[in-house]
């Protein structure tokens, strides 16, 4: 949606927690006034989380979006108000280490600062109990000290947005509880209040936890969990005493203690103690009293004394202090978890003009409140959002009780030391291919992407890899890792090998404008004969990278197209016409890559009809027979070897499968996971959307500008990319190989040029072609030279690298084009 503030909408946004109140004043700053809040508790105060927030904002984060969110809400409040007492006070933030894992973690986490721009340093226990006198540093090994963090007075921000947004016209309406949604034509029209109803071109839902309730009567899944966590207010100390302002109510940093899932702050001769020490507390939002029904309010409910035992117990531990004190006051506060931890953003495609800014904690709330109104006022953020984005959610992962499960899996691991590979254990598997149990008779070790069950290796394959000869890796880069992801990566190399690819989106668009719709919303020409698979880019307004894709043209009004992810569905069925059909084939369908030099031995006699070189090039498809299976062929690879993937039904996986293994059984035909295939995927340079571009990038940016065609007509995007070209990027997406090769980094990590940090890891992976990690890194222009020294600080050291020549492996295209 993309409206300017000349054609401003009506826009009723629901609640008016930090999160809706950001919402209105970034949307009348930008020149939208008719803009109506309503809350159905009393304000300023509705008795949502908001009201009882501790408001911690510690910007560091694995996310490179929710630390851009959080340092865009502690610069804002920094500016704001009320009545001469700041709504942000910017007293730092301090995490420590009580174990080797969690001060080797700190060091990964001082990275990502790094990486992201944050002000960080690690310090010694001396420094930790300097910043935190009440510490004794004989229980610590170290900390993580970001003195740009701080406490936002949660109330206090909503009131001085309030204000600005109501002197820009903006009006807030309390005691307004919605009753309804209205909508005509697939459009949201209104909302109905107890109180009355409010006509509007777009709803945003901002309720917090009770987002599930407004979606019901919107009929737009909201997939949060509410759950309890209890916070503590101790009795007066005296060794606080006289020490902090009353008016700023604290001094020192926020402390985290995150091995005993704890955190503290000051309130004045106070600590305040949060605590996720405790089991899951689910709350039915349906079920949540309102404000005048409530013991306190809604989000704050009865303190459940025997589940703060083992926390009070750590706590003192921390601050032995704490052992002459007692509880004085606690509650268990009402907030959101979704099952990945990241908020819930955009518009409904069931319901358009109706829009959701969802399960936002008050560290990321101004932040992700100007990313909703760039989008509804400019027609896309001005940062990437495609990790919130509602789409991108998969049906399965939209059931209550996955919902339940996976939420409440985050509140228990949201203190823990988290493994970027690191599946779920529970609620597995969801989504299986038809070659699930073959797979798992082969011993696959399956991780899981997007609810699907993925082989990352084969135990099968562990005899290869006993010729192999791998580095040794330390603890964290040999977790969800394993060296015979370097045999199948040689045997793909070598011989053949079978990829199970069906987790990859499959589109179709079909129709008599087909053509002209696909050639509006890419960047390549796709006006070729059937039989053609173009390899092309979908783009915003901005021109920046909303995804990367595979066109097939399998007859005149009919394409294959391989996605990314749901977000790339939402993105065609918005912008598609009435004469064009978009589908997503996905779940009936399922795909093998074949690859490897001697793919054509395996799969040739198959078939009558011709795979040769000649007859069947590369970047090309047609339908065929493999043994008595149907297949749509594509002569791609992604490994830069030899082969085709081969598409076949969901009911006739099973039986595609079967035919190639056995016939490649004289090859010696293995079967690969994901490990061994993005090892060789990063050797032949190719980019994986999402990691190493996003729609911050151009495609000149980010190495893909043979991918537009700026003289095949106008598409979205286009205007953007005008005067822009190959040369002209101020920064890169470039490659690089660490210089020891038993180095590993594995992704996020930080990237120095004479010891100052100039850009950041992307994707990385051993290259066991090559013999060295291969790493794909933005850096400015100006050092992405190839044979550029750099280095990589991976855990706190600085591993040397050089930027190479990309493509590393095969650069002449001979493997694959033979």
């Amino acid at each position: 949606m993309s409206r300017t503030p000349t054609t401003a909408a009506r826009v009723v946004i629901i609640g008016a927690g930090i999160v809706g109140c950001s919402l209105a004043d970034e949307l009348t700053a930008r020149g939208w006034s008719d803009v109506t809040v309503l809350e159905q508790g009393p304000l300023p105060a509705p008795g949502g989380s908001t009201s009882h927030a501790p408001g911690l904002v510690f910007r560091t984060n694995p996310s490179k979006t929710m630390t851009g969110f959080a340092t865009y809400t502690a610069e804002k409040f920094a500016g704001l108000d009320v009545d001469g007492l700041p709504c942000f006070h910017r007293v730092g933030g301090l995490e420590v280490a009580t174990t080797p894992e969690r001060w080797a973690d700190l060091h990964r986490k001082a990275g990502y600062a790094a990486s992201w721009g944050v002000d960080g340093e690690l310090v010694t226990p001396e420094r930790c109990a300097e910043l935190w006198p009440l510490l004794d540093p004989g229980q610590v090994l170290g900390g993580f000290h970001t003195p740009g963090d701080g406490l936002v007075r949660a109330v206090l921000a909503c009131r001085a947005q309030t204000r600005r947004a109501e002197e820009r016209g903006a009006r807030f309406l309390e005691r307004h509880t919605v009753t309804g949604i209205e909508r005509a034509d697939g459009r949201v029209t209104g909302v109905v209040t107890d109180r009355g109803a409010f006509p509007a071109d777009v709803v945003v839902s901002a309720a917090g936890f009770w987002g599930p309730v407004i979606g019901r009567l919107a009929g737009v899944p909201v997939p949060l969990l509410p759950l309890a966590h209890q916070y503590v207010r101790t009795a007066p100390l005296p060794e606080l005493a006289g020490v902090n302002d009353p008016r700023t109510e604290a001094g020192r940093p926020i402390l985290r203690f995150q091995d005993a899932d704890l955190y503290f702050r000051e309130h004045t001769d106070r600590i305040g103690i949060g605590s996720y020490d405790h089991r899951p507390l689910p709350v039915d939002p349906f079920t949540l009293p309102s404000y005048d029904d409530a013991e306190v309010m809604p989000s704050s409910l009865a303190f459940t004394e025997e589940d703060f035992a083992r926390g009070w117990e750590q706590s003192a531990r921390l601050l032995p202090a704490l052992a002459r004190s007692s509880v004085e006051e606690g509650f268990n506060g009402v907030f959101s978890f979704t099952s990945d931890g990241m908020p819930v953003l955009g518009e409904s495609r069931e319901l358009r003009g109706f829009w959701l800014a969802e399960a936002v904690w008050v560290t990321h709330s101004a932040g992700v409140a100007k990313a909703v109104a760039e989008w509804l006022t400019d027609g896309r953020p001005s940062v990437d959002i495609h990790e919130c984005d509602l789409h991108r959610f998969e049906d399965v992962q939209l059931s209550p009780g996955h919902v339940a499960e996976r939420g409440a899996r985050q509140f228990v691991e949201v203190y823990d030391i988290v493994h970027p590979l690191q599946p779920a254990e529970r609620n597995r598997p969801l989504r299986v291919s038809p070659f699930h149990a073959r797979q798992r008779e082969l011993g696959a070790v399956f991780l899981e992407s997007g609810g699907w069950e993925r082989p990352h290796w084969y135990e099968a394959n562990a005899p290869l890899a006993a010729s192999v000869d791998v580095p040794e890796r330390d603890a964290w880069s040999a977790r969800y890792w394993s060296p015979i992801a370097a045999a199948e990566a040689r045997a793909t190399r070598e011989r053949v090998a079978l990829y199970d690819m069906t987790p990859l989106r499959r589109l179709e668009v079909t129709g008599a404008g087909a053509l002209d719709f696909l050639q509006r919303m890419t960047t390549n020409q796709l006006a070729r004969k059937p039989g053609a698979v173009t390899y092309t880019l979908l783009l915003d307004e901005a021109g920046g990278i909303r995804s990367d894709l595979t066109v097939a043209r399998l007859g005149e009004r009919h394409f294959q197209v391989g996605a990314n992810s749901g977000q790339d569905l939402d993105w065609l069925l918005r912008h598609a016409p009435d004469d064009v059909r978009v589908r997503d084939a996905t779940s009936g369908t399922c795909c093998i890559g074949v690859w490897g030099p001697l793919a054509r031995a395996l799969v040739q006699p198959l078939t009558r009809d011709d795979f040769s070189h000649t007859a069947f090039g590369y970047f090309r498809a047609g339908r065929t027979w493999i043994g008595d299976v149907p297949v749509t062929a594509m002569r791609l690879s992604y490994v830069g070897e030899l082969g085709w993937e081969l598409y076949t039904g969901a009911d006739t996986g099973l039986r595609l499968w079967d035919t190639l293994w056995e016939a490649g059984r004289e090859f010696g035909v293995i079967a690969a996971g994901r490990s061994a295939f993005n090892s060789l995927r990063l050797e032949k340079g190719y980019r994986a959307w999402g990691q190493d571009m996003t729609a911050e990038h151009d495609p000149y940016e980010a190495g893909l500008g043979f991918a537009v065609r700026m003289d095949k007509g106008d598409f979205t995007g286009r205007a953007a990319l005008a005067g822009r070209s190959a040369g002209s990027p101020g920064r890169r997406l470039t490659c690089l190989t660490l210089d020891d090769p038993a180095a590993v980094v594995l992704g996020k990590e930080p990237v120095y040029v004479d010891g100052s940090a100039v850009g950041y890891v992307t994707s990385a992976g051993y290259g066991y072609t090559i013999g060295r990690t291969v790493a794909y890194a933005w850096l400015p222009a100006a050092h992405a030279v190839p044979g550029t020294a750099v280095s990589v600080e991976y855990f706190g050291e600085k591993v040397p690298a050089t930027v190479a020549e990309e493509p590393l492996f095969d650069p002449g295209m001979s493997r694959i084009r033979r």
